[in-house]
Parts: structure tokens; C-alpha cells; sequence
């Protein structure tokens, strides 16, 4: 009996074990079949296009270039075709520089296959990114073109008549000048007594500038990184385009100066990126725009912030420079691959001289805000803004007001309000560089 009863409790403990290795075996293949496509995007711009596919799990992924014609060929593991991952395909734009079309299938069971048909051979980076504000886990699929576009030739092509009138005017200028040096020697008395009279000279001429002068204008977040949401949903990343593209419209009507956007569109650009690209076009003058949000929906007023290497001016000043570094974060990097130079710049190279002249145009630009609109504070902030430390380059980041406030946050929304702080900008940096003219050329611009 007793034999009996130990051979049943034998069997009821291997029927225990099976059921329990079923089990797990199952709950493994959910955990690894079972993710759940929550949203698809795509970023298009000059510089790369994005694709983005957002789930409650990772992805295991493999991919594989191939040629004639061109495509990137991306086999995700654990996924089953659904309506989400098929609307992949209808958010191809047609100006979309490097893809012509996505194809979706079911290649095997649990395993979708995509197919980047594509316009042009890339260089593709994809990787993975951890949960992070309002993101669950998301598969980045970035695609650079071999040939990556040159901003600086770009720059000096668009800008080439007004280089060429500029040049022309002063020329005319210096032989104006030169005949009046020649006029005067040739006019000057010559008696004892004319030449004991006082001569009287005429005021200088305006001063004029040599070269065209290059404002970087820098559009603060985009793409996957909205930026501060207003009550009535407003995101930051759209106003900040909408004012930059103001500001670049009214620097173009300048004779002497010329406006080169960070990013001309709704796509990401890594902070170190946008430092990059001001260096890389060798812009005279740097501006970040950004409509930040504060705790407190009653903060209200617009900043202009420089660069410190001696802590934060204010509590403040410290929170938003926290809360801009973190951008990165939000936008998605891909940390395994990038560029050491890019990184190396976000180290503290800043330069003293740098920061005295960021001091000086801020202050200019926060003038001139502060002749219509309300500031938080009336004196430039600093802090350690990543995005500001160009070590060659004066660098401003101007709040153009508080989106989260709902007063501020309809102001900004309005295109007079928008036309106002971007002339407002415009007019600081006319005044900075009215006293301080940039100096000649560098080579090749």
C-alpha cells in the first residue's frame, strides 16, 4: 500500500513538473513573441530619415542591405502583421529624400518583414531605446546617405548674389574713399595763414561690413522630441520652426547677413549636431528658440540665456538647462555609434571670450524683447546649456515665452506675436553687430 501511495505521489510530482514546464515554456514565448506595436512614424529630412517602431517590448531585429535596386531589408522577430505595423506604409512622403516605399509581409510565422525600397544607396544605423518620458521601447531604423550633404557648400551657393552684391558695394565704397583722400591732398591750402586754420573733417562714413555675416538660427527639439506641450496641446518643437523661419526670412532680407537653419523641418537633430552644424557653416552668431514649460503654469515671460562654467544664475536657470540637456534623451542618440567629435564637444570646451560675447548679444536681444513683451528676468541667465557650447561661436538661447502658460502659450500661437519676438531677435543681433563687426573671411567662405 505504502509502495503504492509513493508510486502515485511520484506520478503527481512528474505531472506537477510537465505542467510546470509547459508553463514557463509558454510564458517564455510570450515574452518573446508577444510585443505589441504601438505606434509607427517617419521623420524625413535632408540630413537622414527616420523610422520609428514604437512597443511595450524590444525587438530582435536583422537586416541586410541589398542592391540593384537598392533596399534595406529588416526582419523583426516576435511579431505578428497588424493594422498598426501595414499604416507603415501610406507614411512615406513623396519628397522624402532616401526612401521611395515600405512593403510589409508576414515572412514566417511570428517574424514581419520589412523593405526599404530606396532612392539612393544609405548608411543605416539601427538600435534601441529604453522607455523614456511618454516613449515605451522603441526600434530606430536611421538612414544617412553615403555621401552626407555639405552644409557650408549648400550656404555658399544659396548666398552667392548677395556675397557678389555685397563685395561690388564695397568696392564702390573704397574708390568713393580713395577719390576723396586724393581730392583733399590736392585741395589742402597751402598759404601760412589757411593752414593755421582748423581743418574741419566730416563724420566717418557708417560702418560697413566687409563679408556677409552667418546667424545660425537653431529650432529647438523636433521629430520623435516634441518638447514642452501647451494645455491646449501646442508643441514646442512647431512654434519654435514657426519663429525661426521668421527670423530666417528676415535675416535674408538683410544685405549683409545670411540665415542657416539647424533644421528646416519636424525631424530630430542631437544637440551636439546642431553645435556641429553652426561650426561646420562657420556662423558668426548662434540662436536656440525654444517656448519652455516651467512646474508652475503662472511662470510667464521671455529669457535669453549664455553659457556658464560657474554653475547656474538662478534655481531656474539650472532646471531648464537640465531639462533641454535631456533633449538627447528623448529624441533618441544611438550612443554605440556617435561621432567623437560630436561627443568630445559637449565636454566644457567653452571659452571665456565666447561667453563674454554670448553675454553681450543676449543682452542686446533681451533689450529688445523687453520693449513689448513681458521677461521673467531682466538680466541675461546662464547655465550649462549643451547646445550653446560652440567654443568659437557667441551662443544665445532665447525662451520666447512659457508654453505652459495658457496666456503665453496663445500668444504663441499668434503669428503677430511670432513676427514680433523674431524681429525683436533681429534687431538685438543688428545692434550687437553694429559694435562689434565681425572680422574677415575665413578661407574658402
Amino acid at each position: 500500500m505504502s509502495k503504492q501511495l509513493n508510486r502515485s505521489r511520484r506520478q503527481v510530482l512528474k505531472t506537477s513538473a510537465k505542467v510546470l514546464s509547459l508553463v514557463l515554456l509558454l510564458t517564455e514565448v510570450e515574452i518573446a513573441w508577444g510585443a505589441k506595436i504601438l505606434g509607427v512614424r517617419i521623420w524625413p529630412s535632408e540630413d537622414y530619415t527616420r523610422i520609428t517602431l514604437e512597443s511595450d517590448k524590444p525587438l530582435p531585429i536583422t537586416q541586410q542591405i541589398l542592391s540593384n535596386p537598392d533596399r534595406l531589408v529588416v526582419d523583426v522577430q516576435g511579431l505578428e502583421l497588424n493594422p498598426t505595423l501595414k499604416d507603415l506604409v501610406a507614411k512615406v512622403k513623396p519628397n522624402d529624400p532616401y526612401v521611395s516605399q515600405i512593403r510589409v509581409g508576414q515572412y514566417q510565422p511570428n517574424v514581419v518583414r520589412l523593405v526599404f525600397d530606396l532612392k539612393e544607396p544609405i548608411k543605416p544605423q539601427l538600435f534601441t531605446l529604453d522607455p523614456v518620458a511618454e516613449y515605451q521601447y522603441r526600434m530606430v531604423f536611421d538612414l544617412y546617405p553615403t555621401t552626407p550633404p555639405d552644409p557650408l557648400m549648400e550656404l555658399v551657393k544659396s548666398s552667392a548674389r548677395k556675397e557678389s552684391a555685397l563685395e561690388k558695394s564695397n568696392e564702390e565704397v573704397d574708390l568713393i574713399a580713395q577719390f576723396a583722400t586724393k581730392k583733399d591732398k590736392l585741395e589742402k591750402p597751402s598759404t601760412p595763414v589757411a593752414q593755421a586754420i582748423p581743418e574741419i573733417k566730416e563724420p566717418p562714413a557708417k560702418s560697413k561690413y566687409r563679408r556677409l555675416i552667418t546667424i545660425a538660427i537653431d529650432a529647438g527639439h523636433g521629430g520623435e522630441d516634441p518638447g514642452a506641450i501647451g494645455a491646449m496641446g501646442s508643441k514646442e518643437k512647431h512654434v519654435v520652426l514657426a519663429i525661426a523661419k521668421r527670423l530666417r526670412d528676415k535675416i535674408e532680407n538683410e544685405s549683409y547677413m545670411r540665415p542657416f537653419l539647424t533644421r528646416d523641418g519636424d525631424y530630430f537633430v542631437p544637440l551636439g549636431m546642431r553645435v556641429q552644424k553652426a561650426r561646420t557653416v562657420q556662423a558668426d552668431l548662434f540662436v536656440s528658440i525654444h517656448a519652455d514649460a516651467f512646474i508652475e503654469s503662472h511662470a510667464k515671460g521671455a529669457s535669453v540665456f549664455a553659457l556658464s562654467q560657474m554653475g547656474a544664475s538662478s534655481t531656474m536657470a539650472r532646471w531648464m538647462a537640465n531639462k533641454e540637456n535631456a533633449s538627447d534623451l528623448i529624441g533618441g542618440i544611438n550612443i554605440k555609434t556617435q561621432d567623437r567629435q560630436v561627443a568630445n564637444l559637449l565636454l566644457d570646451m567653452s571659452t571665456t571670450a565666447q561667453i563674454k560675447d554670448s553675454l553681450q548679444v543676449g543682452h542686446s536681444v533681451l533689450k529688445q524683447i523687453g520693449g513689448f513683451a513681458s521677461l521673467h528676468k531682466g538680466k541675461v541667465e546662464q547655465a550649462s546649456f549643451a547646445v550653446l557650447k560652440a567654443p568659437d561661436v557667441p551662443s544665445i538661447l532665447v525662451e520666447t515665452a512659457f508654453i505652459s502658460n495658457p496666456q503665453e502659450e496663445a500668444r504663441l500661437n499668434d503669428n503677430a506675436y511670432q513676427d514680433r519676438i523674431a524681429e525683436a531677435i533681429l534687431k538685438g543681433i543688428k545692434d550687437y553687430f553694429s559694435q562689434n563687426p565681425p572680422m574677415a573671411r575665413r578661407a574658402n567662405t
